[in-house]
């Protein structure tokens, strides 16, 4: 009787070794992750340069006053103001300008009245010399009135040309198209000559002034296509307009001026990064999802016919259209874990999604 009782014990002890060494072998053969696998890609993209820098305007105009002791009467413009070349900005009073033009222009009469008499009397002693009805010194006293006179004139014309001038300089006008970024002009306050009133973009034209490595520039011409970084992620199309001459001896860096297309107008003073295109070159890309980092390092996950995936260390280069280059570590016939690598172990068993 004690023989199938020993029976049925070792059928028991040998059934709960045998099914949890089955139920581990199942979850050990059960896929990890349901990954989309992808081939790398052929690409042909352009070598790039970074480079960073400011949003500076092309040229920036200084509007200020060129006469002084009067008082601002209008302001015609703000800050933000687009403007054209010879547009009225400001007025300054006019009243003792005027007053001052009306005494000149009476001070020019007074001195063609003094010329038409001094040049009368010169005709006739021109006319009496021959014939020795005046004396010599006479003659030359006339002579000499007529020369005086005429000198007078010119001086007194000269100075009414500058009170008109002092006039004109009273309405205050924009030396060229353009926006204006800063007014200091108050009205009612007066002004001296030289006083700035306002600041303006020439032509609204902004530019990027981008910092280079110096090692870059023998590769850097006039004309080269750029890809600026602007704000929410809003990519700013230039090209190189100047490459600076000289190269900083702090950093080793060159500033290389990039000319913005027209309608664009982004703020000034903002610090943006971007890329300058060079030579086009072909690139092995993938999707920048499929990148995982760990420790600073760059790994992609790939997979073979066991659907075991492999983690890979890879270098990356240019990235582009949510493409990222793979300089080294793969090559065109690796099947890549497009995404999900995060959660991915080395040597996991994967599922493969099937493709639509």
């Amino acid at each position: 009787m004690r023989r199938p009782s020993r029976l049925w014990a070792a059928a028991f002890v040998t059934a709960a070794l045998f099914f949890p060494l089955r139920n581990a072998a199942a979850e050990q053969a059960a896929p990890a992750l349901t990954v989309s696998l992808t081939t790398p890609a052929q690409r042909d993209w352009p070598e790039t340069v970074p480079a960073s820098g400011w949003l500076k305007p092309w040229q920036e105009a200084v509007i200020a006053s060129e006469t002084s002791g009067l008082r601002i009467t209008d302001v015609l413009v703000d800050v933000g103001s687009v403007v054209t070349k010879g547009q009225t900005l400001v007025r300054l009073s006019q009243e003792n300008v005027l007053a001052d033009l009306r005494k000149q222009e009476a001070a020019v009469a007074t001195a063609k009245a003094s010329l038409s008499k001094a040049k009368a009397n010169a005709d006739r002693a021109r006319q009496l010399q021959p014939s020795g009805a005046l004396s010599d010194e006479k003659i030359v006293e006339y002579l000499a009135d007529e020369q005086t006179a005429t000198a007078s004139l010119a001086s007194e014309e000269a100075a009414l040309d500058g009170e008109k001038i002092k006039l004109a300089q009273t309405t205050i006008t924009a030396v060229d198209d353009g926006l204006i970024t800063s007014r200091s002009a108050d009205l009612g306050a007066v002004v001296s000559a030289g006083t700035e009133l306002f600041h303006m973009v020439r032509q609204q034209r902004i530019e990027w002034q981008a910092e280079v490595s110096a090692r870059y520039l023998p590769r850097i011409s006039e004309g080269l296509s750029v890809r600026i970084d602007g704000a929410d992620d809003h990519v700013i199309e230039g090209k190189v307009r100047l490459v600076g001459p000289s190269v900083s001896t702090d950093t080793s860096r060159a500033i290389v001026y990039v000319a913005l297309p027209a309608g664009m107008r982004p703020r000034t003073g903002l610090y943006v990064t971007g890329n300058i295109e060079l030579q086009t070159s072909p690139a092995l890309t993938v999707p920048e999802t499929a990148i995982v980092f760990r420790d600073g390092i760059s790994y992609l996950f790939t997979t073979g016919e066991d659907q075991r995936v492999q983690r890979v260390r890879v270098e990356t280069g240019r990235r582009n259209n949510g493409e990222v280059e793979i300089v080294s570590g793969i090559d065109r016939s690796s099947k890549v874990v497009i995404s999900g690598g995060a959660f991915l172990s080395d040597n996991d068993l994967v599922k493969i999604a099937e493709k639509n």
